[in-house]
């Protein structure tokens, strides 16, 4: 099956050249030229890996490798004429895997792309296969990601907003790391308008609400002071 590759890049003939060659070397491509594009391509194809342009006309490219990031272990190559150490830096350090500035060598990206799908070890899934399975379980709670739920210990279903559940499921994912209010940010920006980081605030309080025993004196979530949010809950291992 070949490895289903996301350009995202707004000129237009760049990017008909780098998926003219893309697809020459086996690879299927997809293409995006707005970070809004980028998304609506995410939200329904299964990629495995992204070639992201830094300026794009609707949003700055590093914001969607976070953005990105905050979401999955998707490979990212960064793609661009920026040449300074700090957009690199800021690139690598956001999560980026790779970095290069245009015009790049074609047989060079090429294997590039296949050393990072290599240590990935991604393979694109079929559309019809089912979503893999991620079920969390801590203190009698169960969080279903991929079938969207939240159980309560006595088995009720809890609602949880779209943002209060993408946000549980970011912490629940690093357990016992201390996730800043920026990153948590990325993670429900697309779900409420006019986020900030005072509704990250507002989220893990309703959060505590609907599943500390104590609200007051949270155990699960856990403030840490100046730095952010650390779920604290012990996952089975």
């Amino acid at each position: 099956m070949k490895h289903h590759l996301l350009i995202v890049e707004d000129d237009e003939f760049v990017q008909a050249l780098l998926a003219a060659y893309l697809d020459k070397e086996g690879f299927k491509t997809s293409l995006a030229v707005t970070g809004k594009e980028m998304h609506a391509v995410l939200d329904k194809e299964a990629i495995d890996l992204i070639l992201l342009d830094l300026n794009l006309p609707d949003e700055d490219g590093l914001t969607l490798a976070r953005q990105v990031r905050s979401r999955s272990s998707l490979p990212i190559i960064v793609l661009t004429v920026r040449k300074g150490r700090g957009d690199r830096l800021a690139a690598l350090t956001i999560g980026a895997d790779d970095y290069l500035t245009k015009p790049v060598d074609p047989e060079e990206l090429v294997l590039r792309v296949r050393n990072l799908l290599d240590r990935a070890g991604t393979r694109s899934a079929p559309a019809n296969r089912p979503p893999k399975q991620e079920i969390y379980r801590f203190e009698g709670w169960i969080l279903d990601v991929a079938g969207h739920t939240f159980s309560a210990p006595d088995g009720g279903e809890i609602h949880l907003t779209s943002a209060e559940f993408n946000l549980l499921v970011a912490l629940v994912k690093a357990p016992n790391r201390v996730l800043n209010r920026a990153y948590l940010l990325d993670v429900v920006s697309r779900d409420e308008d006019a986020a900030s980081e005072r509704m990250i605030d507002v989220l893990v309080s309703r959060l505590h609400k609907k599943i500390e025993r104590d609200p007051r004196n949270p155990e699960m979530i856990v403030t840490i002071t100046g730095c952010g949010y650390k779920f604290a809950a012990a996952l089975p291992s």
